[in-house]
């Protein structure tokens, strides 16, 4: 798959690219990033890209034309690129998912606008983007993380990257949040006092311990996640020994 990814800061790529364990899928090619420097695309001899908002106000406004000739160049190079995803992320969009990262990482790929300033001119967004995409309810610099943090996403479900059975234990895959894990030391000495490995994960009993991993991750997101629980509940990813086990917790003092 491939991922052109349309920005004022290429340069803040590069480092991702080549470090950690997703390079493996952009070094193999699995996932190709291509890089598009906006500032390319405008015409004027300064390069301009940007002007003042109509109506007024504070800040300035990511140009439509500039935009749409990238847009196009990437079009043009990829030949079929008029049918991919235009993902533009902004505070305004809809909060990144594992649901889209799965459905991205099955697919050809996508086109990524990274948008600076007060934002991009509205036009541009009505014509082209398919997808608005945020990454929670705060306000970055521009998109060039929100872009290398699906990138990152997408590339660890690659084959080869990382084991299945890891990504498919991972928070959000099942509906739930992931629950603790532990490694040695067995004892750990602390300044709250000796803290153990939980005697189960030492017990060797692999029914036992997918059990209590379930049920952490159950406790976990019922604390922190109730709407993940009742949305997984929604999609029929609790079971019935699943909802034993979060009616005792609700009846206990767990929650």
């Amino acid at each position: 798959m491939r991922f052109d990814v349309v920005t004022l800061f290429p340069e803040l790529f590069t480092p991702h690219l080549a470090l950690g364990v997703t390079r493996r899928a952009f070094e193999s090619g699995a996932v190709d990033v291509r890089l598009w420097q906006l500032r390319e695309h405008a015409l004027d001899a300064y390069r301009r890209v940007d002007d003042r908002p109509y109506g007024g106000g504070e800040g300035m406004v990511l140009l439509a034309e500039p935009l749409i000739r990238a847009l196009e160049a990437v079009q043009k190079d990829r030949q079929s690129g008029r049918h991919l995803p235009v993902i533009h992320f902004t505070p305004t969009g809809k909060c990144l998912d594992q649901s889209l990262i799965a459905e991205l990482a099955q697919g050809e790929g996508a086109i990524l606008i990274c948008g600076r300033y007060e934002g991009i001119d509205q036009r541009f967004i009505d014509a082209y983007v398919t997808h608005e995409i945020s990454l929670g309810d705060f306000v970055l610099s521009g998109g060039e993380l929100p872009a290398l943090a699906l990138l990152d996403a997408v590339a660890r479900l690659q084959e080869g990257v990382i084991d299945s059975d890891s990504h498919e234990r991972d928070s959000f895959s099942d509906g739930l949040l992931e629950g603790p894990c532990y490694s040695r030391p067995e004892s750990l000495h602390t300044n709250s006092g000796t803290l153990s490995v939980p005697p189960v994960l030492l017990s060797g009993h692999h029914g036992k311990i997918k059990q209590w991993r379930r049920e952490r991750a159950l406790e976990l997101t019922a604390n922190r996640r109730p709407d993940l629980v009742a949305k997984a509940r929604g999609v029929g990813l609790i079971a019935p020994e699943d909802e034993a086990f979060l009616k005792a917790l609700l009846d206990g003092p767990g929650l």
